[in-house]
């Protein structure tokens, strides 16, 4: 005589909602990929806002070449690289207003003499830095783009020069 003894089933109540453990796990989780995902995407706009101003300076040295063979000159006057002259002063901003550019030491052409047999060949260079109280004024990695008329790309601070211009 093999009596099992089974214990009455008592039905179980379904809660309609989370328990307060679920829900904290829930929380730190949404927090650490918060943590991870907003630094991230920071570096992205950085070096998004980076492009623009660098893709302005390659833009802006195409506009002086064009000019300097009509002119056999370069210029730091805007509007005489086609833009609007009564809008833009020397030092404008680009696309979407977090660079300012301006051209800096246009250097004309000097003949050769005696003392300089060779002449000097006219150059300029073109600066990229970020908008004062501007979002990209925090970017310390890439501060600032220069290009010149040699090509040169440069950088500041010059640790990164090299890497700036490659991402």
């Amino acid at each position: 005589m093999n009596k099992s003894f089974q214990m009455p089933r008592v039905p179980r109540k379904h809660g309609a909602g989370f328990s307060l453990v679920e829900l904290l796990v829930t929380m730190v989780i949404a927090s650490i990929l918060f943590a991870i995902a907003v630094p991230s995407y920071q570096s992205y706009l950085r070096q998004s806002r980076r492009t623009e101003a660098k893709s302005a300076l390659l833009d802006l040295a195409s506009l002086e070449e064009r000019y300097f063979s009509i002119n056999n000159a370069y210029t730091s006057v805007p509007s005489n690289l086609g833009y609007n002259g009564a809008t833009v002063p020397p030092a404008f901003n680009v696309g979407n207003g977090f660079y300012q550019i301006s051209v800096l030491n246009v250097i004309p052409a000097t003949a050769p003499t005696a003392l300089i047999p060779g002449g000097i060949p006219a150059s300029y260079s073109i600066t990229a830095v970020p908008v004062p109280g501007g979002l990209q004024v925090a970017d310390t990695t890439c501060t600032s783009f220069t290009l010149t008329s040699g090509g040169v790309q440069s950088a500041t601070p010059a640790a990164n020069s090299t890497s700036c211009w490659q991402q």
